[in-house]
């Protein structure tokens, strides 16, 4: 597992590895990803906005952008933690991510860069 906390916000990250699979005729491995984020402030966050940045050793890199996580927009209480999963497919069996999530303060409106910490996918042949 992976944390950073940001102003407030703790981000914790876990991976797994599930296998392979095939589309459009190229073989990819298939890394799910859990993520928790609590806000440890005496504030109301919303999470806005993501970007992910992946790493693939044997493609290009890319960046996702969008609203919200997984089609929502959560609203953090203080010391409230919401967690969701996704997944990430690479050509290779090395990679990595990272990213940030935009958080605005309920009330104030400001807001606020939540850094998301680079974690590794590797698939566990690799990894011993």
């Amino acid at each position: 597992m992976v944390e950073q906390i940001t102003k407030g916000i703790k981000i914790s990250v876990t991976t797994k590895y599930i296998g392979t699979s095939l589309k459009n005729n190229k073989l990819f491995h298939i890394f799910p990803y859990f993520i928790n984020i609590k806000n440890t402030t005496s504030e109301v966050f919303q999470l806005k906005n993501r970007c992910w940045k992946i790493y693939d050793s044997l493609n290009h890199n890319e960046i996702v952008k969008g609203e919200g996580v997984v089609g929502q927009t959560p609203i953090l209480q203080p010391n409230e933690i919401y967690s969701y999963s996704s997944g990430c497919f690479l050509e290779s069996t090395i990679g990595a991510m990272k990213g940030y999530y935009t958080m605005e303060n309920y009330h104030s409106k400001e807001q606020i860069k939540v850094i998301i910490p680079t974690f590794q996918l590797i698939t566990p042949i690799l990894s011993n």
